[in-house]
């Protein structure tokens, strides 16, 4: 009986000794941080350069069309896995040309997946390095890159790469024209 007593209050004492070694282990490697640079950024005040700027080539930010390029194809939009993209096409009565006249990217529902940028023949809907779309009010989501006048289709031309204007800035001037219309078009089944 003397025996187990003298385990139990030996095994006691050898507890609290592990707790005491462990928590100064713990303590010895919070203090050595307490003494280095920090590796935090006071984002967004604080940063030495853009944050685009730090981000890869193949990051997948908001997605932007230059419709200077867009053979209106409709691919992006049957890659499309969730539907977040619309496109209309029409023919101008007078010349019998194809002209683009809706091109809407709904950046709430968007996943970011990249299928759209990858079925597109001309590359003219790809992923930007923006990702500060926070917004209070979901209808500003919707981005439209045909705001008002119908656009012609690119016809591509063989040995010939299109101009294409810088990333980026297409994605800019939609963000101006956000709108609350594609609720309403949802609602009344225009697809």
């Amino acid at each position: 009986m003397v025996s187990t007593v003298q385990a139990a209050v030996g095994q006691y004492f050898k507890n609290i000794s592990n707790a005491v070694t462990s928590t100064f282990e713990g303590m010895a490697v919070t203090m050595s941080w307490m003494f280095r640079r920090p590796m935090t950024i006071q984002y967004p005040d604080k940063i030495e350069k853009p944050i685009e700027e730090t981000l890869p080539d193949c990051y997948r930010g908001v997605l932007e069309v230059d419709t200077g390029i867009c053979t209106g194809c409709m691919a992006c939009q049957k890659a499309c896995p969730i539907g977040c993209i619309r496109i209309k096409v029409g023919k101008n009565a007078e010349t019998a040309e194809r002209m683009l006249e809706r091109f809407d990217i709904y950046v709430a529902r968007c996943m970011f997946c990249g299928l759209c940028s990858e079925a597109c023949p001309t590359g003219a809907i790809h992923h930007t390095s923006h990702f500060e779309i926070a917004n209070d009010k979901l209808e500003n989501l919707l981005l439209r890159y045909v705001p008002a006048n119908p656009t012609p289709v690119y016809k591509p031309k063989k040995d010939v790469e299109p101009v294409t204007q810088p990333r980026g800035q297409a994605y800019l001037a939609a963000r101006k024209h956000c709108t609350h219309a594609w609720r309403k078009e949802e609602r009344h089944g225009d697809r």
